[in-house]
């Protein structure tokens, strides 16, 4: 049972990151470790919708993790922060916030599924962050186990390195144990029991011939990570049980060998092992590199490092909310003791906030504590204004460290309010939304008069709608984005604007005449005065520029901003009496739209330079793809297996493509997106844009 209150110092707590593909096992995992350890007092289900990490009304109705959850077990007098993580690549921003806090990473690997592209992208984030893992083959239990063959693909696919640490005895219907190859003692489970009980035997007769294979294997991994081990190793001297563990600590910290598991989070086969093991093995947060934080309006780095007698310092990490509580904030305590009541300085946002009813998170539940010290993860409710990747400090040191590198949007899609009301009440909502879930971002694009919704793929957005209206009450209907098309001409053209009106009293009259000329793709609009014997006054010209300027935001073809060309004021006539701003400004309007028709107007569309990373075998599918939606390529480059391919493809062919992209490669390939310019839209094309400007317009 979670004791309320209750104390660790910094070489007594672990923060591990629980990460793998969808569906692996994680979420299970989690609440068996909490389980086994009496930290949690039920044994959750997931299929059942009552596990310990998996809170959300949306997480139980996809039945998958969407959020970076916290929950800790309390093991031979240690404190593990578990970090449960989605698997999902639609919300894989919430699994790169557990990694930037964990100080080690266990990933669960499927024993059927094998390495999946999940487990690749979550390993990719331990390496760029050199986060000592260890993984965790799980689901042993399951039909067509396969332990042999689960890591000879992590050797092949992810580390050379991983050295199996335990022996399964059986697989499927028949697993019933494991042998620990630190204690070389066989655990057989007592069936029937919910918290991975065991009996120690000897190492079944059946299975000698491979414990001894694998057991040479573990001697010698061990002993290759210190010399002095390797030394009396080869003399024939026996390294103790306490050595090995050492050593492998040591190893694991360095990434010189990744420790692999095996067992049932579901029958909590295994989980007394693997508790006992994320104790020994992995870093507490004093051993890790210091974080480098730097003070706001001053030249000035310092490092932080997970010790009491520090300064204290702590980011967050997450944010959300909850009804009748408000807004909770989870953060890690980087440096110094943090306690309760206590006042911190957020330097980015320049505003102090005070830390009341300072808690631990164990899944939804909170624990109150009087204090956190260096290293450990906590959550407070209601501050005033700081969120997901803030720093708080002590007031007098205000410091800012690095935040979580959350990875860009790749999908796009346009909302509006179902009712009026919703509408009035969106742009808030939205940013609500933003500052729980910081992979969802929004605008409003007054030139497309539309509100643009930005995510990781069409469940991560669909989800986000999901909470604004189960959370506030808003419901929001979802179309394509509109392109920004703009208007151009290609040659040169000249003409007269008249403006003459007479209505009885003072008339209007402006006369002007002009002269269009094309400027290179982001040129801009430039006006030339060239009137010479005063035949328009001086203080008209800037009336006829004005009126050019604003005729040319709505263009001659399909209505669309026309850019890129010069207007050249060469002539005209005025009358004495007539003759007004407003007047000439009328014929410069007039003059724009009757020459822009004789200049060769063309529509220009948005080009985006994509850059697209994939495994080598998926090159011709992508490639393919991208001619097809009138993409170039511009060049490719190949490293270790994987290519990255430039090319330049028209914006309104990349409507879904983050989706078409996960299809074609299994969710293996990933890209990125830079606006580049514009360029002239084909003629099949350009008909089909007038013909949907003017469907739009009746």
């Amino acid at each position: 049972m979670a004791a309320s209150g209750k104390v660790y110092r910094t070489e007594q707590i672990r923060n591990v990151a629980v990460l793998g593909h969808g569906g692996s096992g994680k979420t299970t995992l989690v609440d068996a470790l909490c389980f086994s350890a009496g930290s949690s007092r039920r044994k959750g289900n997931v299929e059942e919708g009552h596990s310990l990490t998996m809170t959300t009304p949306e997480e139980l109705d996809h039945g998958i993790s969407m959020q970076v959850t916290p929950a800790f077990a309390e093991f031979q007098g240690t404190k593990i922060n578990l970090l449960d993580t989605p698997g999902f690549l639609d919300f894989t921003g919430d699994a790169m916030a557990a990694v930037r806090v964990a100080d080690a990473a266990v990933i669960t690997v499927g024993s059927t599924a094998g390495v999946e592209v999940g487990t690749e992208v979550v390993w990719q984030y331990c390496e760029d962050r050199r986060l000592p893992r260890m993984f965790f083959v799980s689901m042993m239990d399951k039909d067509h186990a396969d332990f042999d063959k689960v890591v000879q693909e992590v050797k092949e696919r992810l580390a050379p390195n991983v050295l199996p640490v335990e022996v399964p005895i059986g697989q499927g219907d028949d697993f019933r144990g494991i042998i620990n190859l630190f204690s070389e003692r066989a655990h057989l489970f007592k069936a029937g029991t919910t918290s991975g009980e065991y009996e120690e035997a000897d190492i079944p007769e059946e299975l000698k011939t491979k414990f001894e294979e694998m057991e040479t294997e573990f001697i010698e991994t061990v002993a290759t990570t210190d010399e002095d081990l390797l030394e009396r190793y080869l003399e024939g001297e026996k390294i103790s049980r306490a050595e090995a563990i050492e050593a492998m600590h040591r190893g694991m910290a360095k990434g010189e060998v990744i420790p692999l598991f095996c067992g049932s989070a579901k029958k909590s086969y295994g989980m007394k092992a693997l508790l006992a093991k994320l104790v020994e093995l992995c870093p507490h947060p004093g051993e890790m590199a210091g974080e480098v934080a730097t003070r706001p309006g001053l030249d000035q780095e310092v490092t932080l490092v997970a010790e009491d007698s520090g300064p204290a310092a702590a980011l967050i990490f997450k944010t959300a909310t909850e009804p009748h509580v408000g807004e909770l904030s989870f953060f890690k305590v980087l440096s110094g003791v943090v306690e309760n009541g206590m006042e911190l300085k957020n330097g980015a946002r320049n505003v102090t906030e005070k830390l009341n009813h300072l808690s631990i998170p164990l899944g939804k539940e909170r624990l109150e504590i009087p204090r956190l010290h260096a290293g450990d993860i906590g959550v407070v409710a209601k501050l005033k204004d700081s969120h997901t990747n803030d720093t708080l400090s002590i007031p007098s040191r205000p410091m800012v460290v690095e935040g979580i590198q959350f990875p860009k949007p790749d999908i796009s899609v346009a909302i509006h309010g179902v009712s009026r009301a919703d509408d009035d009440k969106l742009g808030e909502v939205l940013s609500k939304i933003h500052e729980e879930e910081p992979t969802f971002r929004h605008e409003f694009n007054a030139e497309l008069g539309q509100t643009i919704c930005r995510g990781l793929g069409e469940l991560h957005l669909n989800v986000q709608f999901e909470r604004m209206k189960r959370k506030y009450g808003v419901s929001v209907e979802t179309e394509a984005p509109k392109i920004a098309y703009r208007e151009t001409i290609m040659r040169t053209a000249e003409g007269q604007g008249r403006h003459k009106k007479q209505s009885g009293g003072r008339g209007q009259f402006g006369d002007c005449h002009i002269r269009l000329k094309p400027k290179p793709r982001g040129g801009g609009y430039e006006f030339i005065n060239s009137i010479k014997g005063g035949v328009i006054p001086t203080k008209y010209v800037p009336s006829v520029d004005k009126g050019i300027k604003e005729a040319s935001q709505k263009g001659v073809m399909a209505g669309f901003p026309v850019v890129d060309f010069s207007a050249e004021c060469f002539d005209g006539s005025y009358h004495s009496v007539d003759s007004s701003d407003i007047a000439f400004k009328l014929a410069g309007s007039v003059a724009f739209r009757t020459v822009a028709k004789q200049a060769g107007p063309a529509i220009l569309e948005p080009i985006i330079e994509v850059s697209v990373t994939t495994p080598d075998e998926y090159m011709g599918d992508i490639t393919g793809d991208v001619t097809s939606r009138r993409g170039k390529i511009m060049g490719m480059d190949s490293e270790g297996g994987r290519t990255t391919i430039k090319a330049r493809v028209p914006e309104a062919e990349l409507y879904k493509y983050a989706a078409a992209l996960r299809s074609m490669t299994q969710g293996r390939a990933h890209h990125s997106r830079e606006f580049v310019g514009y360029e002239p839209v084909p003629a099949d094309q350009a008909k089909i844009i007038i013909a949907e400007t003017k469907k739009e317009d009746d």
